[in-house]
């Protein structure tokens, strides 16, 4: 039986789910919620172990990045298919680099998504058109190889935050912050794509869609 917790700010996408996968004989839903948080507070005041797979959308609507929600719940010991209308390849992208399994569109058939929770509740990747449309545009991305966390430290400071800010934002030590700006630099050159200055950073984190608009105070620290 495999126990399924669906994530989604949307109350009447989480009923379709949860609907459709009743009726199914290897399934469970064990939650069902809008935000990672509160799938996180359930798991810790119930005593529960890890859902085997977390459905989860895109964006949901707590202000929290898709990188950072993909990366606390498989770091919780879940695997993450994203359930999306997958119209923001960026966003995709970073939930690929923070460890999704793979993507499911809120358009297809409930059949396939039942069929790619099967999938990776097997330890398998999910190989489908959505997924592969995210990446397949952009190589250096995938060879630049940034974990969640360097993702995040550049977000942050590629939108104009101070090094310290960003350190005191993520709750780290600011030498761990210029650790992951220095290794994040170093990935850049490795693939061709140097970032030397702030503006170039600020470059690299909008063309792999890790900043969506360039912030008015870039280039002043």
């Amino acid at each position: 039986m495999t126990r399924v917790a669906l994530i989604d700010d949307h109350e009447s996408v989480r009923l379709g789910l949860e609907a459709a996968l009743a009726r199914t004989q290897a399934t469970t839903v064990v939650f069902s919620g809008a935000n990672v948080a509160a799938y996180l507070t359930w798991r810790q005041s119930a005593a529960e172990t890890p859902a085997d797979v977390v459905v989860l959308d895109l964006t949901l609507g707590d202000g929290t990045t898709v990188s950072e929600n993909v990366d606390r719940v498989v770091r919780d010991g879940s695997s993450v298919i994203i359930h999306s209308v997958a119209d923001r390849a960026g966003a995709v992208r970073e939930a690929l680099a923070a460890g999704a399994a793979g993507i499911v569109s809120k358009s297809s058939p409930t059949h396939e998504v039942l069929g790619a929770i099967s999938t990776v509740a097997r330890g398998e990747l999910l190989d489908n058109v959505e997924w592969a449309s995210a990446v397949e545009g952009d190589r250096d991305f995938a060879d630049a190889q940034l974990s969640a966390r360097e993702r995040e430290v550049l977000r942050l400071y590629a939108a104009g935050l101070p090094l310290k800010a960003v350190a005191e934002r993520l709750g780290v030590a600011y030498s761990t912050a210029k650790e992951n700006i220095t290794r994040v630099r170093v990935k850049y050159v490795e693939v061709g794509r140097p970032a030397p200055t702030k503006v170039d950073l600020l470059r690299r984190a909008m063309e792999d869609g890790i900043l969506q608009d360039a912030p008015d105070d870039v280039g002043r620290g």
